[in-house]
């Protein structure tokens, strides 16, 4: 699953990175710790290309409960044209999530001595990421895949982590089949990732700052 994520770069950068117009004003403070419920700047396939700020945990036009979306903050790539929450999203209404990393726990020892070790996957290169979403209203949801080989001894899923060649057909605006789509739903290559331990502060989304990221001694 995808269920926390920092957005570091600044504003600038992450603006011309996507070449957005606008929007701006939503990226300009870092976010160590970006958890479910809360506003994030996400870029939507509709022009201008400007970054707008939703709330992640996806809520379906049908849905009479907006609660629902703190159950569907990610989507399984694999049945997004199945799932009546995710299927018309899936072809008209897709996004691009920026993020600088995100946060995955692996579960370490055995018994009582059991503890979850939380990991900051980014970029080698530092570069941004841009995670796979799909948007209802003023509400997002990450699509997740199966983990790379990088992922896969922490988790068993992964956000997809769309390259910049894959940007301009997820942010098309016309509607597409999942037969044109599906094939961009990939685990990206792991050799382009690291996975670097960090401390359990991120366990908490009241926790925000660099101490965060500090790698974890052992």
């Amino acid at each position: 699953m995808c269920g926390r994520f920092a957005i570091l770069s600044p504003a600038p950068e992450l603006l011309a990175a996507f070449g957005a117009e606008g929007g701006g004003e939503h990226l300009a403070k870092a976010r160590y710790n970006v958890a479910p419920s809360q506003q994030v700047p996400v870029l939507r396939n509709a022009l201008p290309r400007v970054f707008a700020p939703l709330r992640w945990g996806l809520v379906p036009a049908w849905a009479k409960d907006p609660s629902i979306g703190n159950r569907l903050i990610n989507a399984r790539a694999e049945t997004l044209a199945e799932k009546p929450a995710f299927r018309a999203a899936y072809r008209a209404r897709r996004c691009l999530v920026p993020a600088d990393g995100f946060y995955e726990w692996r579960r370490e020892g055995q018994g009582r001595r059991a503890v979850k070790q939380a990991y900051f996957i980014r970029r080698r290169d530092r570069r941004p990421l841009a995670l796979a979403g799909l948007w209802e209203g003023e509400s997002f949801t990450v699509v997740t895949c199966a983990p790379n080989a990088l992922m896969a001894p922490i988790h068993d899923r992964m956000p997809v982590l769309l390259p910049p060649e894959a940007w301009g057909d997820w942010l098309d605006a016309a509607p597409r089949a999942p037969t044109e789509l599906g094939p961009l739903l990939v685990p990206a290559p792991a050799g382009e990732l690291e996975a670097v331990p960090v401390s359990s502060l991120v366990n908490s989304p009241a926790n925000d700052g660099p101490s965060l990221l500090e790698p974890l001694t052992r």
